[in-house]
């Protein structure tokens, strides 16, 4: 007799929605896109979250020139709590990297300075979103935070991340589930 699977979901490129009862300041109202889901853990950016820094100001302080002007005032998000001294980029294209996770066919999320010199130079690949941290989950850790209701979960539209601006974010992917965020928030007691 064979051990049943302790893993039966894979939540690999898709969103995860924060409810709004959701206690941890670092995930409250928050959009996360999950890049890796395994049995080992999870691994996802936060992509609704601007921090009070752009991509020229990161630039200058990892002593790179920015040189798409149409680029300057990007925000840079705030990923995640782990790692939060770390740059990492989602982008479409995929490419081909030095430091890079493929998602499906078309989308990576890159760590390798190689991206941030390429963005820099040619501003390429035109799709990005840019980071500081990421979010984690050990093993089981997510599934358990599911059976929990901490989350909903659908299936990720790369359109919501790359064309719409952060504060439309997180009610676009309530919109792919059906439910409006603002009703959602106001029955749990929320603003």
């Amino acid at each position: 007799m064979t051990n049943p699977p302790t893993h039966n979901v894979n939540l690999t490129n898709h969103f995860l929605i924060a409810m709004p009862a959701m206690v941890d300041p670092n995930f409250a109202r928050t959009l996360t896109f999950i890049c890796e889901h395994s049995e080992q853990g999870a691994l996802g950016v936060i992509v609704n979250r601007p921090m009070d820094m752009s991509l020229d100001n990161l630039f200058d302080r990892i002593d790179l020139k920015l040189e798409a002007a149409r680029l300057h005032d990007t925000p840079v998000y705030f990923g995640g709590p782990v790692q939060t001294d770390r740059g990492f980029v989602l982008h479409r294209p995929a490419g081909t990297w030095h430091s890079t996770l493929a998602i499906g066919g078309s989308i990576a999320l890159t760590s390798s300075r190689d991206i941030l010199e390429s963005v820099g130079q040619s501003g390429e690949p035109a799709e990005i979103l840019v980071t500081l941290g990421y979010a984690g989950w050990s093993a089981g850790q997510l599934e358990h935070e599911l059976a929990q209701n901490a989350w909903l979960t659908v299936p990720a539209d790369h359109a919501i991340m790359f064309d719409l601006p952060y504060e439309e974010r997180l009610p676009a992917a309530m919109q792919l589930l059906g439910v409006d965020f603002a009703n959602l928030s106001e029955v749990a007691g929320h603003a």
